[in-house]
């Protein structure tokens, strides 16, 4: 018998494709645009394993399949799901491959179902790898090392049948005020862009698609204001917040994902100018927009009703929904003349496009062990479907994964201020005292989004500082006050450990972690009284118009400093506080972000100098929230600061000390002069380690234009950089090559070209501390 030509895995993808749409009705296309499924509510416990729910098969026989199931797999306090009913690494592979043999074989067309699963810093499932937050990334600046992690995750994700990962790259933090803050790779545009490469590259490596989120410019809402408005121009967008989401298309991302906020007033889900004029006919892209979840219900307000709003997201460039209401009526839309039906075919094929690139309908389903139900169950322990991943990157997450998660931490942790001589600290010290509402716990270490962790897994501060220590050091702990709020009762048992201590390591910050208490709104946000109930401070739907550290953890501070005793400061946490003036209190301030499960461990090396602090700051460190923004990357209009405090930052961009000292040379360009049309030179500068431990220095390149250009030029803007590695008493040379990427600006028509002017290259160890050359760029004609 002759197969069909969409079943022939060597005819193009695109003749597979064409041949698949036209065999399909009009309510078959409809479901492969659909998601609306949570995919926890596709299975249940039943006879000691998961079988699938009467919900799950009504949805895949009310539209004769299923375009993508989102979550399978999610567990965490919105979803409900834990141990006790989840699916964890033992069956979770089998799970997912019941549910692609249901949609398979219980459907006309047999069109295999996309499984989606949220991948923010590892795979939010039970016994999935969890990997510091984006931010402790940012701070790493080591795009290979995230392309290893990225790629390690995937692979586990893979193996447990997932095909889809949506990850957070593309949002900035303009404004630290947002909880979603952690979920950022920093402030810059251009650091943002090599990471989301290295995520794109890593996961393509492990057979995994990524979605990337949020597009676009959700990370500039007005006042921090977690999906609230935004204020942007056309050439902000496209200079700032588009720069990460074309570096990642350009990558080969399979998706991305249209954020809630509006530009110049229209929903990016429903804005044309975003989804097809610049993302498609601009850029190229032929992967899929997907809604972020309920985002295309909030277009009733708009369109009038569901109908309507489901044909003005699709029109617009939206292809495939999330759990909203709007997107199943689509055959409605097109009945009632809304919506064509050759732009249902064509988003229709972008999602059959996906599922052929990623392999889905050449691989059966494995066959799963029947439990009492012909074949809709699984018994723990049933191995995983075919092409899955390795047995490394199972379990809980396997040693790579772990592994170079660990690394990112230790990469990431950033030393902020020091004297200079209370660091490294010596595992023979006499007594320790380590102290603060975040030094013992490992679920206020490992951000937002992520899931339940068994029992006794993890390493905190705590621990790792006991684990560092010579035999004969004394350890003592005491929590000193709770992550928020005022209560004074755990000082002076904090005091006390700390006036008999040789040092007091003072561990301070946020928490993204929730709990069965808080309250969500539909889409899994927080609701902001519940979630400060609960004891968060960042995370989605966590906003904070005060960017201190709250009065509890301030006076516990001042009491600690007030015994004498050498303070060092770590701070975990989602976002950057703003920071008083420590110096005189503390002796040195780290900032470990949220580190992940073993950052204790990583957080440790630092203290005790098995590492050299390596991590620089992804954001500019702010003095207060009253004079936000101080991204370093403004306008440069020459703004002369404000009367009663400075307008500049507690710490810059791309700060960060280490153990030794270092100087740069001055920038060296091979040629003062290049053309607009064929700009090459190289820059060079010569780093000296005058200090007695290795430097790990991470060289910065700037660029600033001083004169020409379309626009108003920037303070400076990163266009590279370089790490290095150090010997005491030597130097080693940065080298940047300096093209048409490097010195590009947007010219009138929103397009990246280079323009004739004067611009300085800068180089230095942080956006604050740079020294420049000359460079004079002529028109194309001479």
């Amino acid at each position: 018998m002759t197969l069909p030509r969409y079943r022939d895995p060597a005819a193009p993808v695109a003749d597979r494709v064409r041949d698949l749409l036209g065999r399909m009705t009009l309510t078959e296309k409809v479901g492969q645009v659909n998601q609306r499924m949570y995919g926890w509510h596709a299975y249940e416990r039943a006879d000691g394993g998961h079988r699938l729910t009467e919900a799950f098969r009504d949805e895949v026989a009310a539209f004769g399949g299923m375009g993508a199931l989102y979550g399978l797999q999610r567990a965490d306090a919105w979803s409900g799901v834990g141990f006790d009913d989840g699916l964890d690494a033992r069956d979770g592979a089998s799970t997912a491959a019941l549910v692609q043999r249901h949609v398979v074989e219980h459907t006309r067309l047999g069109i295999p179902v996309l499984l989606v699963e949220e991948m923010p810093h590892g795979h939010q499932a039970l016994d999935g790898t969890v990997l510091p937050v984006n931010l402790s990334v940012g701070a790493a600046w080591d795009p290979r090392l995230y392309a290893e992690a990225a790629a390690a995750v995937s692979a586990e994700l893979r193996s447990r049948g997932a095909h889809l990962a949506l990850v957070s790259a593309l949002d900035l933090v303009r404004d630290p005020r947002w909880g979603r803050a952690e979920e950022c790779f920093g402030e810059d545009p251009y650091l943002a862009a090599r990471l989301t490469e290295a995520l794109v590259e890593g996961a393509g490596a492990a057979g995994v698609g990524v979605v990337l989120k949020h597009f676009a410019g959700q990370g500039a809402t007005v006042g921090g204001r977690n999906s609230a408005a935004t204020e942007l121009g056309a050439r902000e967008l496209h200079e700032i917040h588009l720069v990460a989401a074309r570096a990642g298309v350009a990558a080969g991302a399979s998706g991305v994902m249209a954020a809630y906020n509006e530009f110049d007033g229209v929903p990016c889900v429903a804005n044309r100018y975003l989804l097809t004029e610049v993302l498609r006919e601009r850029w190229g892209f032929e992967g899929i927009v997907m809604a972020d979840g309920g985002a295309v219900d909030r277009l009733v307000r708009l369109a009038g009703d569901p109908v309507a709003a489901g044909a003005l997201a699709l029109d617009a460039g939206c292809d495939l929904s999330l759990w909203d209401a709007s997107f199943p009526r689509l055959a409605e839309a097109v009945e009632r003349g809304l919506l064509s039906e050759a732009a249902l075919d064509t988003a229709v094929a972008r999602v059959l496009t996906t599922k052929f690139r990623l392999g889905l309908f050449d691989e059966e389903p494995a066959r799963a062990v029947a439990v009492g139900d012909g074949g809709d169950a699984v018994r723990d322990g049933v191995p995983p479907a075919p092409g899955a991943s390795t047995a490394r990157h199972q379990g809980r997450g396997g040693p790579d994964a772990g592994d170079v998660g660990e690394r990112i931490a230790r990469a990431s942790i950033t030393l902020l201020a020091h004297d200079g001589a209370v660091l490294p600290l010596s595992p023979s010290v006499g007594r320790i005292a380590v102290l603060g509402p975040n030094a013992d716990s490992v679920d206020q270490q490992i951000g937002d989004y992520t899931a339940p962790q068994r029992p006794g897994q993890g390493v905190t501060v705590l621990q790792g500082v006991r684990a560092a220590v010579a035999p004969g050091t004394e350890v003592t702990h005491a929590r000193g006050c709770e992550l928020v709020g005022d209560d004074p009762t755990g000082v002076p048992e904090a005091v006390a450990a700390a006036a008999g201590a040789d040092v007091a390591v003072l561990v301070l910050g946020g928490s993204s972690a929730r709990s069965r208490t808080t309250v969500f709104d539909d889409n899994g946000a927080a609701v902001a009284g519940s979630a400060t109930a609960s004891g968060m401070t960042c995370g989605e739907g966590v906003d904070l118009a005060d960017l201190a550290l709250p009065a509890g953890q301030l006076a516990l501070l001042d009491a600690v400093s007030a015994t004498g005793t050498p303070v060092v400061v770590v701070l975990v946490q989602g976002r950057p506080h703003a920071l008083p003036e420590l110096r005189g209190r503390a002796g040195a301030v780290l900032s470990a972000w949220y580190p992940g499960p073993r950052g204790g461990r990583a957080v440790a090396d630092v203290l005790f100098g098995v590492h050299e602090p390596r991590g620089r700051l992804p954001v500019s460190v702010p003095r207060s929230a009253a004079h936000l923004p101080v991204f370093y990357n403004g306008k440069d209009h020459g703004y002369r600061g404000y009367v009663d405090v400075s307008d500049r930052p507690r710490h810059a961009f791309g700060h960060g000390l280490s153990y030794t000292d270092v100087e740069y040379g001055p920038p060296r360009l091979s040629r003062s002069r290049v053309g607009a049309d064929a700009p090459a030179l190289t820059c060079r500068v010569t780093v000296r380690n005058t200090g007695r431990r290795a430097a790990h220095e991470t060289v910065q390149l700037y660029l600033r234009r001083l004169s020409g250009g379309t626009s108003w030029p920037r303070v400076r803007e990163l266009r590279g950089f370089v790490r290095l590695l150090v010997a005491p008493g030597a130097e080693a040379e940065a080298v940047f090559e300096v093209g048409q990427d490097t010195l590009a600006s947007l010219d009138r028509e929103l397009a990246w070209v280079v323009e004739p002017g004067t611009v300085a290259l800068e180089t230095g160890p942080a956006s604050d501390r740079t020294a420049g050359a000359l460079l004079e760029i002529t028109p194309a004609d001479r």
